[in-house]
């Protein structure tokens, strides 16, 4: 039988393993969380549905016109741009991931051509940076021309025009969630 010198075997040598195995708890219970079933299936299209869906998303993004920019924000207090999509598309029932670079790998990418009410444009607005950034709702698709609503962090939750120099460069692509 081997006998343990418990004097050499100090708390500072149970503190990295006490750490370690704390995180996995906490990532092995992260991991264990389930989908709600209530929740529309991303890019699929069914017209009976998404027609009364997308008018409710717009509409529930118009409704924050104006609220001031603020990064994180989901609310009338203040919103950033995919806190914008995020909340309206949550509401209804329609689950996105909160970050606009996140937002962009689901749905079906579609060409400019093809994009409608509903659909979502993204952006690549950092000079540093080579990612998407930015994402905005398409609330009005006439005539070849996009209008989209999105939140900037001068001017707040406003409707810009894809033909806006600005926009038109920053342009990455456009997806159909619903």
């Amino acid at each position: 039988m081997k006998t343990v010198n418990v004097s050499s075997f100090s708390i500072a040598t149970l503190k990295p393993i006490l750490l370690l195995f704390l995180m996995g708890i906490l990532l092995t219970s992260c991991g264990s969380s389930r989908t709600p079933t209530d929740r529309t299936i991303i890019g699929e299209k069914s017209s009976a549905v998404s027609n009364k869906t997308v008018r409710n998303v717009i509409s529930h993004a118009r409704s924050f016109e104006g609220t001031r920019y603020k990064f994180g924000g989901t609310d009338k207090r203040g919103m950033d741009c995919s806190g914008l999509v995020y909340t309206c598309f949550q509401r209804e029932k329609v689950a996105l991931p909160r970050i606009s670079r996140d937002m962009a790998k689901k749905g079906l990418r579609i060409s400019l051509k093809e994009a409608s009410e509903g659909d979502l444009l993204f952006f690549q607005t950092s000079k540093t940076g080579r990612r998407i950034n930015h994402v905005g709702l398409v609330v009005e698709a006439r005539n070849g021309t996009l209008h989209f609503i999105h939140s900037t962090t001068s001017r707040g939750v406003i409707v810009s025009s894809l033909d806006e120099r600005y926009w038109r460069n920053a342009f990455v692509e456009v997806r159909r969630i619903i």
